[in-house]
């Protein structure tokens, strides 16, 4: 079911899983999130309501073709990255889709950097 979520909502829940930092690398209102120093996550603050993640590339074109509210990742890799305007998409797939790019950021650490994060 769709519902309203807000930054504060998706920040939480992104600063939930282990090791997540932000920063704002580009500018005072691009909040950047990471997991071993590699971004997962980008939220435009001033535009409210839309974040970039990493996804998986088949799974993205699955998703932009289901959903509406998912399109080819703005100013990103257009193959590797999606935009969501998580106001218009069920809680749960928002959080599981954070998850998921995290997931994949995480797994693609050097095991050295992962190591240090255990």
């Amino acid at each position: 079911m769709p519902f309203t979520l807000n930054i504060e909502e998706v920040r939480e829940f992104s600063l939930s899983l282990p090791h997540v930092t932000e920063d704002f690398p580009f500018d005072q209102f691009t909040l950047v999130q990471r997991i071993g120093g590699k971004i997962f996550s980008l939220i435009p603050l001033e535009k409210g309501g839309q974040m970039n993640l990493k996804c998986d590339p088949e799974r993205a074109i699955e998703l932009r073709e289901e959903y509406p509210a998912i399109i080819p990742g703005w100013h990103m890799s257009k193959t590797n990255w999606n935009t969501l305007y998580f106001e218009s998409l069920p809680e749960a797939l928002v959080k599981e889709l954070i998850t998921h790019s995290y997931t994949l950021v995480l797994n693609s650490l050097t095991k050295k950097v992962r190591a240090q994060l255990t």
